[in-house]
C-alpha cells in the first residue's frame, strides 16, 4: 500500500488531489489522505467580497468532503505540529501518519516584516475567519459613530486604513468603498464622514502591474474618495494609529496586507528555504533534500528555465503545478518517466469593487491590457472555470446566484439588471391561463387524434404529394356547396387568414423539411406511421403540459416545453403570430412560478433530498443548494498508519 499525504486543502492541495484521485482511480493499493485543520477550502481570491458584505460567508468556502465525494481521498480535519522527513512521518498533538509520497501545499501567512505593534494592532485578510472578522468590525465602527457625539472620536472611528497596496489591499478597498455607500444610507452618515486611505511603501500600487492600469486604477480609486498614500515609511502601528513616517495616522480599523511568507509549519522544517519561508524545489517540483516530498502552491520557490525570478504565489502557478506533481508521483509509482514544470501564465487580474477592474491577460509572450467590464469578464469566467473543476456545476451555480442574480445595492459587474426580483404570487395568474390555453388546445385535437389516427394535421402536406393540390379544391368546393357564396367566401377568408405563418429562415425551412423526408413522408409524399405517432405525442404533450401548469407541478420544465413545442411549431411554418405570446409567457413562467399555490412547493424540495443522495450525482455535483453544507467533521482516532487527515493550513 502506498500512502500519499497532502497537506493543506489550498488550492494547490485540492487540485493536486483532484488530479492524483483521477490517476490512481483504479488502484486499490494507492491511499490518498488530504489534511487541512478546517473542514473547508477557501477562495482566498474572494475573501474582500465577504469582508466589505458583498457576499454571504458561505460564499467563499466549500467543504471538502464535498469536493472529494466518491473519489478515493480521505479528509480527515487535524494540525499537523511536526514532520519527520527520515522517518516519513507527520505528527499532531494525537496522532501520528505515515506516508510513502508527501505533497506540502501549506500556504502562506501575512508577514509584518518586525513593524513594532503590526501583528499586534492590525487586522489582516487572509482567512474566512479574518474576512469575517473584518465585516463585523467594519459595521461595529458605523454603530459605535453613530451614536458618538464627540467628532474627533467619531472621525476616527469611521477611518479605514488599509496598509498595503498590492492585489490584497486594493481589491478591499474597493470593496469597502462600496460597503461606505451602504452603512451611510443605514447610519445615516454622509460620504464625506468616512475616511478610507490605502498606504504603501512603494512608490505606486499594483507595481506588477503596467503604468496605463495603474494609473486607471488610482484614478478610479479616487473617484470613489480614497486616498492613496504611496512611498510612505510605515514605522509601527499603534491601538488606535498608525505612523507613516513621521505622521501619525488615527483609525480605529487598521488593516494589513502588505506581505506574506510561508506558514509557521514550513518555517520549522529541516529544509532549503528561500524567499521568506519558500521552500527551494527542482523542476520536478520535488524538495531539492527529500526525493519523496514535493511542494505545490505559494510554499514553491522555484526559478524555470531562462527566468531570472521564481514562479510567483498566484492562483495559477498553483493550478498548474498540482497536475504536474500528481502525474510525478504516478510516474515513480507506475515506473513512468516524469515531467519538469513549466509554467506559462496568462496575467493578472485585480477587481477593484464589484463593477470595475484590471487586466493584464493573454499568452505568456503577448499581453493584453483590458479594464472595466471586459477585466471583470475574465475575472468571473476563470472563477467559474476553476469552480467547475474543483467542484462541478453545484458551486457554479451558487457562484453565478451571489454574483450575478442575488446581489444588493447592484453589486455587480451587470449592474442590478439580473438581481431584480418580486414575488412569484404575481406570476399565478399567468401560469393559470397558460395551462388552460393548452389545455384547451389539447382537448379540441384529442378526439380527431384518438378516433381518426391517420388523419394528419399537426404536420405539413409533403410537396410531393401528388394529389395535395387536388385535395384541397375538393375541400374548397365541399364547402362551397353547403354554405351560401357570402358565407363560403368568408370561411375561404378565414382559412387563408389561419394559415398565414410567421416567417421562417430559409436555411431552418431545409433543415427542417429535410427532418420531414426522412421520418414522415414516404416517397411520394404520403405520411408515414410515425408521423401518427408524432402527432398523437404533440397532442399529449400539450395536454401534460396544461395540466402540469394549472397544478403548479414541474413548472419550469413545463414552461421551457411550452417555449420549445412553440419553436417546433414555428420552424415547420404553421404558427401564427399568437405563438408569440405562447413563448414570451412561457419565458416569464420559467423562474419557480410554480411554488406559488401550486405542487412545487411540497414537491421539489423532497425530489431535491431524495436526488442529493444518489452517489453518482454527489460525485459530480450535479445539484443545487442555498450554501455549502458544513457538515461536521469530526477528528476520528486513527492508527500511526497514516489512514486519515489532517491540516496544516492552507495554500492560495
Amino acid at each position: 500500500m502506498k500512502k500519499i499525504v497532502i497537506l493543506g486543502g489550498g488550492y494547490g492541495g485540492v487540485v493536486t488531489g483532484k488530479h492524483l484521485a483521477k490517476k490512481f482511480k483504479k488502484n486499490s493499493d494507492v491511499q490518498i489522505t488530504l489534511i487541512d485543520r478546517n473542514p473547508y477550502h477557501t477562495l482566498l481570491t474572494e475573501l474582500h467580497e465577504v469582508a466589505a458584505n458583498r457576499t454571504p460567508e458561505d460564499a467563499i468556502r466549500i467543504e471538502l468532503k464535498k469536493m472529494f465525494e466518491g473519489r478515493n481521498v480521505d479528509v480527515v480535519l487535524d494540525n499537523i505540529e511536526s514532520i519527520d522527513f527520515k522517518g516519513s512521518q507527520l505528527r499532531s498533538a494525537e496522532t501520528t501518519y505515515n506516508y510513502d509520497y508527501l505533497v506540502i501545499g501549506t500556504g502562506c501567512k501575512p508577514t509584518f516584516f518586525g513593524i513594532p505593534g503590526a501583528e499586534e494592532n492590525a487586522l489582516t485578510l487572509w482567512s474566512y475567519e479574518d474576512a469575517v472578522r473584518l465585516k463585523e468590525q467594519v459595521r461595529s465602527m458605523f454603530g459605535q459613530a453613530s451614536k458618538e457625539t464627540d467628532a474627533a472620536i467619531r472621525r476616527k472611528l469611521l477611518t479605514f486604513v488599509v496598509v498595503g497596496a498590492g492585489f490584497t489591499g486594493i481589491e478591499l478597498i474597493g470593496e469597502l468603498s462600496e460597503y461606505r455607500d451602504e452603512l451611510c444610507r443605514e447610519y445615516n452618515f454622509d460620504r464625506s464622514d468616512v475616511r478610507l486611505v490605502v498606504a504603501d511603501m512603494a512608490p505606486k500600487i499594483l507595481p506588477i502591474l503596467p503604468d496605463p492600469l495603474i494609473e486607471k486604477s488610482a484614478r478610479y480609486l479616487e473617484k470613489r474618495g480614497v486616498e492613496i498614500i504611496t512611498s510612505a515609511k510605515i514605522t509601527g502601528v499603534n491601538p488606535g494609529s498608525v505612523v507613516l513616517g513621521d505622521k501619525e495616522l488615527e483609525a480605529d480599523t487598521i488593516v494589513w496586507t502588505a506581505g506574506v511568507e510561508g506558514s509557521d509549519l514550513v518555517g520549522t522544517l529541516d529544509v532549503q528555504q528561500q524567499g521568506r519561508k519558500r521552500i527551494v524545489t527542482n523542476d520536478k517540483l520535488q524538495s531539492v533534500d527529500h526525493d519523496n516530498v514535493y511542494i505545490v502552491g505559494d510554499n514553491i520557490f522555484f526559478i524555470p528555465e531562462g527566468e531570472t525570478r521564481p514562479v510567483p504565489q498566484m492562483v495559477e502557478n498553483a493550478e498548474q503545478a498540482g497536475p504536474i506533481i500528481a502525474h510525478n508521483i504516478h510516474a515513480e509509482i507506475t515506473g513512468k518517466p516524469k515531467k519538469s514544470y513549466k509554467p506559462g501564465f496568462h496575467g493578472t487580474m485585480v477587481s477593484i469593487g464589484s463593477r470595475y477592474g484590471v487586466a493584464n491577460v493573454g499568452l505568456p509572450n503577448k499581453m493584453f491590457q483590458v479594464s472595466g467590464f471586459l477585466a471583470m469578464f475574465f475575472k468571473h469566467m476563470i472563477n467559474l472555470y476553476y469552480l467547475f473543476t474543483v467542484a462541478g456545476f453545484n458551486k457554479v451555480w451558487t457562484y453565478m446566484m451571489h454574483e450575478f442574480f442575488h446581489v444588493n445595492n447592484r453589486r455587480s459587474f451587470v449592474g442590478g439588471h439580473f438581481s431584480k426580483r418580486s414575488p412569484n404570487f404575481w406570476l399565478l395568474p399567468l401560469r393559470l391561463f397558460v395551462g388552460y390555453k393548452w389545455l384547451d388546445e389539447a382537448l379540441d385535437k384529442l378526439p380527431k387524434v384518438w378516433n381518426h389516427p391517420n388523419d394528419i394535421f399537426l404536420i405539413p402536406v409533403s410537396s410531393k404529394a401528388a394529389d395535395a393540390t387536388s385535395a384541397a379544391s375538393e375541400a374548397a368546393g365541399a364547402v362551397a356547396t353547403t354554405v351560401d357564396s357570402q358565407s363560403a367566401a368568408s370561411a375561404v377568408g378565414s382559412a387563408k387568414e389561419a394559415v398565414e405563418a410567421m416567417p421562417v429562415p430559409h436555411f431552418i425551412t431545409n433543415i427542417v423539411n429535410g427532418f420531414m423526408d426522412i421520418f414522415f413522408y414516404h416517397s411520394d409524399g404520403s405520411f408515414t406511421g410515425l408521423a401518427s405517432v408524432f402527432q398523437f405525442c404533440m397532442v399529449f404533450a400539450e395536454l401534460a403540459i396544461g395540466i402540469l401548469l394549472i397544478v403548479g407541478l414541474f413548472s419550469a420544465i413545463s414552461s421551457i416545453a411550452s417555449v420549445g413545442i412553440g419553436v417546433m411549431i414555428w420552424s415547420s411554418s404553421m404558427a401564427s403570430t399568437e405563438m408569440l405570446w405562447y413563448w414570451m409567457a412561457g419565458i416569464a413562467l420559467i423562474g419557480g412560478s410554480g411554488s406559488v399555490f401550486g405542487l412545487d412547493y411540497y414537491v421539489l424540495p423532497w425530489l431535491k433530498k431524495q436526488w442529493k443522495r444518489i452517489p453518482l450525482v454527489r460525485r459530480w455535483y450535479l445539484y443545487t443548494e442555498e450554501g455549502p453544507e458544513l457538515g461536521a467533521m469530526s477528528k476520528p482516532a486513527l492508527p500511526a498508519s497514516g489512514a486519515g487527515s489532517a491540516s496544516a493550513g492552507q495554500s492560495k
